[in-house]
């Protein structure tokens, strides 16, 4: 090299920089679930000319979905942004467990040790929406039995009675 070029810090090579964190990362979060989503539907038959398949509608969705976090990513190279700041985990931790907890209740399990019999509709809805609750830092004992009650009788009567699904509704009914 002569004496008068000069090299880069970095090395060389492209460089950009990431003006709003937030939605630069929240695109890439978007174009990984619409990978996940096409990878998922790899196995269902598609458009055959006119005939919509199975798979059809998923691919279609996926496609848009990254269409739109490729956008969105793109926006938070060229816009400055908030940064991106820290993440609770207690509310969807709990969340979680509320819903891990219904799947166990309303089917039952065995772990060979231990096993449950399925409790029915009311007791696993009740208990979910319960578990759940303890989620929010605005937490009231009064005010979430109330609401406990009122979505599981919400549940009950849209899905036993509107929708006619074979649920059990009780352990002993």
């Amino acid at each position: 090299m002569s004496e008068g070029a000069k090299t880069s810090a970095n090395g060389g090579g492209f460089r950009f920089k990431v003006r709003g964190p937030r939605d630069f990362y929240g695109g890439l979060a978007l174009i990984g679930l619409a990978i996940v989503a096409i990878w998922s539907s790899g196995d269902l038959p598609g458009m055959h000319g006119f005939a919509f398949g199975p798979g059809t509608a998923p691919r279609l969705f996926a496609g848009l979905l990254a269409a739109v976090g490729a956008l969105v990513a793109l926006g938070g190279l060229l816009f400055d942004g908030p940064p991106i700041e820290s993440y609770a985990v207690r509310g969807p931790a709990w969340v979680l467990l509320g819903i891990l907890a219904f799947a166990a209740m309303i089917r039952g399990f065995s772990l060979g040790f231990i096993s449950l019999p399925p409790l029915g509709l009311i007791p696993s809805t009740f208990a979910a929406f319960m578990i759940s609750i303890f989620g929010s830092t605005e937490f009231r004992w009064v005010e979430s039995l109330i609401a406990a009650v009122v979505m599981t009788a919400f549940c009950v009567v849209l899905f036993v009675y509107l929708l006619q699904l074979p649920f059990q509704l009780w352990p002993w009914y």
